[in-house]
This record gives structure tokens, C-alpha cells and sequence, in this order.
């Protein structure tokens, strides 16, 4: 449970960077073994899935104990293992219920050169203790 009561305009920020053994793992977990996850570019480097990429704003919403209900995310660009990814959660919108907090949540991934990778917009709740 949650500790802190939510508040619009909010922001909670993780970083990541993915390795090639983090793909080739979720990809054996996943079953997405398309060649981009599995052979090396010229570079060395691997795609990363593109749900392993999504799984920054799920951490963030772990540690505030968010339940997502619903999750509409774009796929912008490719996400390359070593390539840092910052990932910006945004509390739209907070709605107070009886038991719950109704939150409305924008997300914005980007890598080391500052471009997006992933964006959508999270609805979801906290539940009060």
C-alpha cells in the first residue's frame, strides 16, 4: 500500500539501461525471438522488446503501489540495449474515492540523446490504507 496520499502534476522519474542478456531473457520468458532481439547489429547491440521497455513505467508503479487499469503506450522509436532510458511518470489527474485514489498518468520514456521511445497515458488506482 501506498504511504503518501497522490496529487496531480506529481513525477516520478527511473532510469534504466537494458543489457543483451536482459533481452535474451525476456525473450525466452516472452517468446518474442524475432531476429532484432536475438542477433546482434553491426554495433553489437540488440532491439529491446518493446513490453520490456514498457516494464519502466510498471516499475515506477510498483513502488507507489498503482494498480494500472488501463495502459495506452506508442512505441516511438527503437530502444538498443546500452542506451540509457529515462522514464517520466506524470500524475494528470487524481480523484479521491472512499477507498481509492482514480489516477489519469502521462509516461514518456526517452534515450540518451533525449528522443522519445515511449509515451502513452496510464489510468489506474492507489488504494488508501
Amino acid at each position: 500500500m501506498s504511504t503518501s496520499v497522490p496529487e496531480a502534476g506529481e513525477e516520478y522519474t527511473y532510469e534504466r539501461t537494458f543489457t543483451v542478456a536482459e533481452v535474451r531473457e525476456f525473450g525466452e520468458l516472452s517468446g518474442d525471438q524475432q531476429a532484432i532481439h536475438t542477433e546482434p547489429n553491426e554495433d553489437g547491440e540488440l532491439v529491446v522488446q518493446g513490453l520490456l521497455t514498457a516494464s519502466l513505467p510498471t516499475k515506477i508503479g510498483g513502488d507507489l503501489s498503482y494498480l494500472a487499469r488501463r495502459m495506452e503506450l506508442e512505441f516511438v522509436r527503437p530502444v538498443y540495449t546500452g542506451d540509457r532510458i529515462t522514464c517520466t511518470l506524470r500524475n494528470e489527474s487524481v480523484n479521491e474515492g472512499d477507498d481509492r485514489y482514480e489516477i489519469e498518468s502521462s509516461v514518456v520514456c526517452t534515450n540518451g540523446d533525449g528522443k522519445i521511445v515511449l509515451e502513452g497515458e496510464i489510468a489506474g488506482l492507489i488504494w488508501k490504507e
